[in-house]
């Protein structure tokens, strides 16, 4: 209904013949429109003119300081400081007009069990990790919103996985349900063998908010090469991890 309350505003502002031929033309609605906000444009730039001219009126000086034609240590200085109050008054305007759909930066810490379910029990270990996320980069699309992510983690044994991928966001009520996938480098250090240094890793996390730009969530991954390597043994893991956005 507002859709079309605006497009009749705009249509009511169009010539017969505009209206006629389904366009805009030289000196219809459009120029109109691009009058109105050049107007609001100069008004605001006058106003900030008659500002500063108000400020440069202000006679602050003492007799002395008039009498030497100098201002002297220690003058009022009234007019410098309606100068920069003016300065900062269109400082603050101009970032509260810059408009973000978010800011700052999503940082996990997270830890775990790398390998969980291993068989022989001699590849089972700890692992520790970081992982960055830009909120900015958020995309909402018919599938979900997605975001790229990057990130790495170092098991007890000094393997190593370096990763970037994209990450998807559903949620239900307070919960969140976070899928990824994220290919990577392994180094696998004095653990487990993987078969690549190319490997897979998807995931499926769950977090929930616990406090103001912080979410606390548990996740479950597995991490193999897709039969590309010599051998694809794979491993299993889970973390629980700690995010917070700066």
């Amino acid at each position: 209904m507002l859709s079309n309350v605006s497009a009749f505003s705009v249509e009511s502002d169009r010539s017969l013949l505009e209206k006629l031929l389904n366009r805009d033309l030289p000196g219809g609605a459009e120029y109109k429109k691009n009058k109105k906000q050049n107007s609001s444009k100069a008004a605001e730039s006058q106003s900030v003119v008659k500002s500063d001219i108000e400020c440069e009126k202000i006679d602050d000086k003492s007799l002395l300081e008039k009498v030497l034609r100098t201002d002297l240590p220690g003058g009022n200085k009234r007019k410098a400081k309606c100068l920069k109050s003016n300065r900062q008054a269109k400082l603050k305007k101009t970032n509260l007009n810059t408009s973000y759909s978010s800011s700052g930066n999503d940082i996990s810490f997270y830890t775990g069990t790398f390998d969980l379910i291993d068989k022989e029990g001699d590849d089972k270990t700890t692992l520790f990790g970081i992982e960055h996320k830009n909120p900015d980069l958020f995309r909402d699309t018919f599938l979900g919103k997605f975001k790229p992510v990057t990130g790495g983690f170092m098991t007890g044994k000094s393997s190593v996985y370096l990763y970037t991928g994209v990450e998807a966001q559903y949620g239900i009520g307070p919960l969140k349900i976070l899928p990824s996938f994220t290919p990577g480098y392994y180094q696998k250090g004095d653990g487990k063998d993987l078969g690549s240094v190319l490997e897979f890793k998807s995931e499926v996390k769950f977090g929930l908010d616990i406090f103001e730009n912080s979410n606390l969530s548990y996740s479950y991954s597995h991490i193999s090469n897709n039969d590309w390597g010599e051998k694809n043994p794979g491993t299993d893991n889970q973390q629980i991890t700690f995010s917070k956005n700066f």
